[in-house]
C-alpha cells in the first residue's frame, strides 16, 4: 500500500514536471483563469494595508487548490474514480475558498472602523469646538485612534500633504470602506465645506445616528440568534446520525461509502446542506 501511495505521488510529480515544461499553453490557460480571483484578492488586501504581490497570491492559489484536490484523492485510494470526482471537488473548494475568506476579513475591518468612527468623531467634533481646522481635528483623532481609523485617517492626510484635495481624499476612503455611515460622513464633509455649514454639529448628528443604527442591529442580531442556532442544529443531525449508525453498525452503513449509489447520496446530501445553509442566512439576514 505504502509503494502505491509512493508511486502515485512520484507520477504525480512527474506528470507536472512534464506539463510545467512542455505545457506551457495549458498553464498560461490556468494563470489566465486566475487572474480574477488574484486581482480581487490583491485589491481587498490593498485596501486593508496588506501588501502582498500579486505572483505570490497566484503561487497561493495553486498550491491550496491543488494541494487540496490530491490529499483528498489520495485519501479515498485505492478507490480511483472517487479519489478524482471529490479530488477535483476540493481543488474547485480551494481555489475559491480565498475569496470569502478576504471578504470576511474586510467585513470585519469596515465593522470595526465604523465603530471607531464614534469616538473618532467625537474627537474632530471637540477639535473644532476648540478652533482647530478640520485637516487638524482629522490629524488629532488618527493620532489617538488605533488602526484601521488611524490608517484610514492618515492616508487621508497624506494624500492632501501630496496636494490631492481634500474633498477627493475623503471620496477615496468611501471607495476603501464601503459602509453607509461611512458614506453619510464623507457627504457631510464635502457639502458642508461648499456651503459652509456647521461640521461639529454635523459630526455630533452622524454620532448619534450610528449609535442608534448599532442599538437596532444588537437587537435584531438577538432576535435573529434563535433561528440561526436552530437551523444549526438541524444542518448538523444528518452527520451526526450517520456517525452514531457507523458507530453501531459498520457494515449497514459501508455501502454508503463504497457503492456508487452510495456517493451520489453523500453528494446529494452535501448539496443540499450547503443550500440549505446559504438558505438560512439568506432568511435571517435583515439590513438596517
Amino acid at each position: 500500500m505504502l509503494l502505491k501511495v509512493l508511486g502515485l505521488v512520484a507520477l504525480a510529480i512527474a506528470m507536472f514536471t512534464v506539463s510545467y515544461h512542455y505545457n506551457k499553453r495549458f498553464l498560461d490557460w490556468l494563470r489566465f483563469q486566475s487572474l480574477g480571483t488574484r486581482d480581487y484578492i490583491v485589491e481587498k488586501l490593498a485596501g486593508m494595508f496588506i501588501e502582498v504581490p500579486p505572483h505570490k497570491i497566484l503561487i497561493g492559489l495553486f498550491v491550496l487548490s491543488f494541494g487540496m484536490g490530491s490529499i483528498v484523492f489520495l485519501l479515498f485510494l485505492p478507490n480511483v474514480l472517487y479519489g478524482l470526482v471529490f479530488g477535483a471537488m476540493a481543488t474547485v473548494i480551494g481555489w475559491k475558498a480565498p475569496k470569502p475568506v478576504v471578504d470576511y476579513m474586510y467585513k470585519k475591518r469596515v465593522d470595526k472602523f465604523v465603530l471607531q468612527m464614534v469616538d473618532g468623531l467625537n474627537l474632530m467634533s471637540n477639535g473644532l469646538k476648540s478652533g482647530l481646522s478640520i485637516a487638524q481635528a482629522i490629524g488629532l483623532a488618527a493620532q489617538e485612534m488605533e488602526n484601521p481609523l488611524k490608517q484610514e485617517l492618515g492616508l487621508v492626510l497624506s494624500e492632501n500633504k501630496l496636494g490631492v484635495s481634500l474633498e477627493e481624499s475623503f471620496n477615496n476612503l468611501s471607495k476603501r470602506i464601503k459602509a453607509d455611515d461611512v458614506e453619510m460622513f464623507v457627504t457631510s464633509i464635502n457639502i458642508l465645506k461648499e456651503t459652509g455649514g456647521n461640521l461639529a454639529e454635523t459630526f455630533d448628528t452622524i454620532v448619534i445616528t450610528i449609535r442608534e443604527r448599532i442599538k437596532v442591529e444588537k437587537k435584531i442580531a438577538a432576535m435573529t440568534a434563535q433561528g440561526f442556532y436552530q437551523g444549526m442544529f438541524v444542518m448538523a443531525i444528518p452527520p451526526i446520525l450517520g456517525a452514531v449508525f457507523y458507530q453501531s453498525d459498520p457494515e449497514f452503513m459501508r455501502p454508503l461509502f463504497t457503492t456508487p449509489i452510495g456517493m451520489l447520496m453523500i453528494l446529494a446530501i452535501i448539496m443540499l446542506e450547503v443550500v440549505g445553509f446559504f438558505v438560512i442566512m439568506k432568511i435571517i439576514k435583515i439590513d438596517v
